[in-house]
C-alpha cells in the first residue's frame, strides 16, 4: 500500500511523557520514513494556570508539532496503578469527527482502544478501517464498566494487536478475540559506546508508586556509599521527587532531579550513564524503558516483575526481586564493580534491541497490517 495515509488517535495528552505517548509518536516517525502520511490525534494542555492547576505534573507545555491535531484538555483519572492524562471534554467528540471527515484517513490506528474518549468516539464514527494496540497489563477494573457501555465497539476493530503476551492477555480476559503480538519499538540511536562512562545510573518515570522510586531512594544512601555514583532522575515531576526525598528522609548529595526530557537529551542522560535501574512494583505490560536503555548499550538493574521479565535476559540486565531495597544495593554495586561485564552486557543489550526492537522492522509490519485490513 503505496502513500497510505495513517490516522494514529491516543487518548492522552501530548503535553504529558507516558510510554504509550513516545510509542504513539516513534510509530508515526516510522510509519513516515517508511512513505506514509501520518496525522496523530491526541489531547493537549497549553501553557498557564489553568494546566497549573489541574496537572501538578511537569510536562512539556510548548506547542505540538503540526502532525499533531491536537482535540483538548486532559485530566487526571486513576487507572491500573498509574495517573493517566485522558481526555474526557465532550467537545473532544466533535473534534474527532471533525478530524476524521477532513483528514479522510486510509486506516485509523487507536493505542487502548477502549479508552474514552477520542478512541470510543472513534471507533464509534470512523468509517475508514481500524486497527487497534492494547497496551495495558493488570486486572483493568475499569473495564468493568467500559465492557457493558461500550464494549461491543470493540467489534469494529479490524485488527488487534497487543504488545505483549501480557497485555494480550489482560485484554482478552475482557474482550475474548484473536490479537497479534507486535512489541514495542524503541528508539535505537545511531552510536552507542557501552565504554567511557560516567560513574551515574538513572531512573526513568512518572512520580507512582508502582514505579518504585521510593525502593530506589531508600536505598540510594548505601548505593552511594558503596559505590560513589551520582543518580538522575528522569520523568519524575520534580517538586513531587523533593517531597518524596524529604519524607524518606533521603539525602540530595549526588541526586540530580531532571524532570521531564525531550527524547534527545533522554537518549543522550542513557549513553553517559552506566546503568538504568528500574525498581517497578507491577503492573508493566513491557519494559519499553528497559529496552530504551538496552539501545543506548546501557545495562539495566530492574525488578524481576511480569512485563520486565518478558524484555531482560541474564545478558543484558540483573534483576533483583521487587521491593527488597538491600537486594537492588547489592545488584548495583556488582555491576558498576566489573567493567567488563558491565559493558559486555551493553552490547548484548543493543544487539537484542535491534534484532527485536527496531521501529523500521516493526513499522514495515504495521504497513503489511494496513494493507490487509483495507484491501
Amino acid at each position: 500500500m503505496a502513500q497510505v495515509k495513517v490516522g494514529i488517535v491516543v487518548p492522552y495528552s501530548w503535553s504529558f511523557w507516558g510510554g504509550v505517548v513516545e510509542h504513539a509518536e516513534l510509530q508515526a516517525e516510522a510509519l513516515t520514513a517508511l512513505g506514509c502520511e501520518v496525522r496523530t490525534i491526541m489531547g493537549n494542555d497549553p501553557p498557564g494556570q489553568f494546566t497549573r492547576v489541574l496537572h501538578p505534573r511537569h510536562g512539556r507545555h510548548g506547542t505540538p508539532p503540526p502532525e499533531v491535531i491536537p482535540i483538548g484538555r486532559s485530566v487526571i483519572v486513576p487507572a491500573n496503578g498509574t495517573l493517566p492524562n485522558i481526555i474526557l471534554s465532550p467537545r473532544s467528540v466533535f473534534r474527532v469527527r471533525q478530524a476524521l471527515e477532513r483528514e479522510r484517513f486510509d486506516v485509523v490506528h487507536m493505542h487502548e482502544p477502549m479508552t474514552p474518549t477520542p478512541c470510543i468516539a472513534t471507533l464509534a464514527m470512523c468509517t475508514a478501517p481500524m486497527v487497534g494496540t492494547f497496551h495495558a497489563n493488570g486486572d483493568l477494573g475499569w473495564m468493568k464498566l467500559a465492557t457493558p457501555a461500550w464494549g461491543f465497539l470493540a467489534e469494529r476493530l479490524d485488527h488487534r494487536i497487543a504488545v505483549s503476551e501480557r497485555a494480550r492477555e489482560s485484554a482478552h480476559r475482557w474482550l475474548p478475540g484473536d490479537y497479534e503480538i507486535v512489541p514495542n519499538g524503541v528508539l535505537i540511536p545511531p552510536h552507542a559506546e557501552p565504554a567511557g562512562r560516567q560513574n551515574r545510573i538513572v531512573f526513568a518515570g512518572r512520580h507512582e508508586g508502582r514505579k518504585g522510586l521510593q525502593v530506589l531512594l531508600k536505598a540510594w544512601p548505601e548505593i552511594r556509599a558503596r559505590t560513589g555514583a551520582t543518580l538522575h532522575i528522569c520523568g519524575a515531576d520534580p517538586l513531587a521527587v523533593r517531597l518524596l526525598m524529604t519524607r524518606l528522609r533521603t539525602p540530595e548529595e549526588g541526586v540530580e532531579v531532571l524532570g521531564f526530557l525531550p527524547q534527545e537529551e533522554f537518549t543522550q542522560e542513557l549513553l553517559s550513564a552506566k546503568a538504568l535501574v528500574a525498581p517497578s512494583l507491577g503492573g508493566e505490560s513491557f519494559g519499553i524503558v528497559l529496552v530504551r536503555a538496552m539501545a543506548c548499550a546501557t545495562p539495566v538493574v530492574a525488578s524481576d516483575i511480569p512485563g520486565y521479565r518478558d524484555v531482560m535476559t541474564p545478558e543484558t540486565a540483573v534483576s533483583f526481586p521487587p521491593g527488597d531495597e538491600q537486594a537492588l544495593a547489592n545488584a548495583v554495586e556488582a555491576l558498576l564493580a566489573d567493567e567488563p561485564r558491565r559493558q559486555m552486557m551493553g552490547v548484548a543489550g543493543r544487539q537484542l534491541t535491534q534484532d527485536r526492537y527496531a521501529w523500521d522492522a516493526i513499522a514495515r509490519r504495521l504497513v503489511e497490517i494496513y494493507s490487509a485490513v483495507a484491501a
